[in-house]
């Protein structure tokens, strides 16, 4: 592995990154660098290409075209063995945990360390425990998965992945399917991590409270290409634009404004009103028809 960067430098480049599933493109053309230490939130809206562009970063889809470099290293040109050296300097918190539900939170933490190490049992068993600690878990740690609560669950998938001391983690929907308490717990775990540890994060997310609370930049995914990267304020910025502002903004800011905000009308809604779906589903010609909607809006905008 080549020199690795310095805080502020770029830890993971990505030129030109194209990934096509048969006649579908899901990721076009996309450029980003992500410097060491920063915490760089990915977001959009189902099917924009978000968890597609996570796991090329891990190394599970091969780019169609484009290139990859992690911590100095061209991924895309590396064949198992070396995507395996690599993959042990990051860590990666998947959206449901994915702890092996017949070990402990211990034994799970430990797996990593036992597999990758030639560490004795004493030492790992130390570093089991400092891993858990670190989450809140350490009193925890001979409970089985199905002994504890989904927020557990999140952070004892986190503290496996800190297990070998990474130097990026990858987060896959952290927040997902927790109560907005136990959400916003694991996202100040994130802030604080990243402070105390120094490491990079890349969460993919579309929660927006999360997303604004842990960035220190974001990037706006729509149909495979990044309608914008910037910094967390940037973006906050364009969230707050008044209705009064709107028709100064170009097609593109209005989009990222309406997924900001989670408005009910706007250039995302109206591109799903202008589909056909009777013409594209049949493959035959009918009119297009508008939705209007079934109830008022009652989600407060702020």
């Amino acid at each position: 592995m080549s020199d690795l960067p310095k805080p502020g430098e770029p830890i993971i480049e990505v030129r030109d990154l194209k990934k096509v599933f048969g006649t579908q493109t899901v990721l076009d053309g996309l450029n980003l660098d992500i410097v060491r230490g920063e915490t760089l939130v990915v977001m959009g809206g189902s099917g924009c290409g978000k968890s597609t562009f996570l796991r090329m970063l891990i190394g599970s889809f091969p780019p169609t075209e484009g290139t990859i470099s992690l911590l100095g290293s061209r991924i895309d040109q590396l064949d198992e063995e070396g995507l395996n050296e690599v993959r042990k300097h990051f860590g990666i918190l998947f959206q449901s945990g994915a702890l092996f539900q017949s070990m402990t939170l211990a034994q799970n933490v430990a797996l990593p360390l036992e597999e990758h190490t030639d560490l004795d049992p004493t030492i790992i068993d130390i570093q089991v425990k400092i891993k858990l600690e670190l989450v809140g878990l350490r009193e925890h740690a001979d409970k089985l998965p199905a002994q504890i609560s989904g927020g557990m669950k999140k952070r004892a998938g986190l503290a496996r992945a800190l297990a070998l001391d990474p130097l990026i983690l990858f987060y896959d929907e952290p927040s997902a399917g927790l109560d907005p308490v136990t959400s916003a717990e694991i996202d100040q775990l994130i802030v604080d991590l990243t402070k105390k540890l120094g490491v990079t994060s890349v969460v993919v997310t579309h929660e927006m409270d999360s997303a604004f609370t842990i960035a220190d930049r974001m990037v706006m995914l729509d149909k495979g290409r990044a309608l914008r990267i910037g910094t967390r304020d940037e973006f906050d910025e364009l969230r707050h634009v008044g209705e009064d502002r709107i028709a100064d903004l170009t097609e593109d800011e209005q989009l990222i404004r309406q997924f900001l905000r989670g408005e009910p009308v706007g250039p995302i809604t109206r591109r799903r009103e202008e589909t056909n779906y009777a013409e594209d589903l049949l493959q035959t010609a009918a009119p297009i028809i508008t939705p209007s909607p079934a109830v008022e809006a009652t989600r407060r905008r702020g």
